[in-house]
């Protein structure tokens, strides 16, 4: 089986050092397991890692796409299971960063996914209902074919409440997810760590990081991307931040409720993170706050992955 470590956790938690960190120790790569880290000119809102963090250390999957591009978890599995093989090929332990649930345990536990071919017009029709109606009248219509689809899926989370009602209609099937959600065997020899801490305090970093991310610039960099012709319909702009910039930039609320929305909604995100997790029963997780300084957790991250791989090279901080 071919050797892969992970770093997961809610987002603000502080997994970006802790992988990089890592990956200088043990001397090899990082491949992100976040959906939004993909797309190029989106650095801000992303909280992606900057030029001098990823300068000793090769990051993968990261500033590969344009905003408008879509990018899903069955593109992810493909490309990060490449960059598996390769970096294993080398000698190399990959580490694989992770954000976004689905994808980590997409890769990790190697989901196959649904092959139902997509109907254009099908799609179309479903978009105009869509439109005519609102999100939550297909979403509603989801909910009374595929009820477990609809209560995973978010109701403005409109191109995979299409395509899960597109992959019903076609085949009379679920989204592949839905079969593989108890799947626990690993694809990987894995060393799958979690890092979480006091849910006040995790709050308490959401609310600073989102402040930073206003005084790095965040409207700009939104306000940039439609000039450049990034739709705000484009799949990269539903994510947390962008979205709520873009409905302050078109005067639909000022920029404290905006800042305010963006803070609620990625701290209701790191709930559903930690919530996403607990199926994935095969994570050994640890808490930041048990630990004396940052250096003594890093050594125990060590000793895990050191035992795990049977690595003889003693931790130096």
């Amino acid at each position: 089986m071919e050797r892969m470590i992970a770093v997961i956790g809610p987002t603000a938690v502080g997994k970006t050092k802790v992988s990089i960190d890592l990956a200088k120790m043990l001397n090899t790569e990082i491949i992100s397991g976040d959906s939004m880290l993909v797309y190029k000119n989106m650095n801000i809102g992303t909280a992606k890692p900057n030029m001098d963090e990823r300068s000793n250390v090769v990051h993968h999957l990261i500033d590969i796409l344009e905003p408008s591009a879509s990018f899903s978890v069955v593109d992810f599995k493909e490309l990060a299971s490449q960059h598996v093989t390769t970096l294993n090929k080398q000698g190399k332990i990959p580490i694989l960063a992770g954000g976004t649930g689905l994808y980590i345990k997409a890769l990790v536990e190697g989901y196959q996914f649904n092959p139902t071919p997509s109907d254009e017009k099908l799609r179309t029709d479903l978009d105009d209902l869509a439109k005519e109606h609102g999100n939550q009248y297909l979403h509603d219509k989801l909910a009374q074919v595929l009820p477990s689809t609809a209560a995973r899926l978010h109701p403005n989370d409109l191109r995979r409440v299409i395509r899960a009602l597109e992959i019903h209609s076609l085949s009379g099937d679920t989204i592949s997810q839905d079969k593989l959600m108890d799947q626990q065997e690993l694809l990987y020899h894995a060393v799958v760590i979690g890092i979480r801490m006091d849910r006040q305090l995790l709050y308490q970093r959401i609310n600073q990081r989102v402040d930073i991310m206003m005084e790095q610039g965040l409207v700009k960099e939104v306000a940039t991307l439609l000039k450049n012709g990034v739709s705000p319909d484009c799949q990269s702009m539903q994510g947390i931040g962008y979205k709520e910039i873009v409905r302050y930039i078109h005067g639909e609320m000022n920029l404290s409720l905006a800042t305010e929305n963006i803070k609620q909604a990625t701290r209701n995100f790191a709930k559903r993170q930690l919530t996403w997790y607990r199926k994935m029963p095969y994570i050994t997780w640890f808490d930041v706050n048990e630990f004396t300084d940052y250096n003594a957790m890093m050594e125990t991250f060590y000793k895990v992955i050191a035992g795990k791989f049977n690595l003889k090279v003693e931790y130096k901080k």
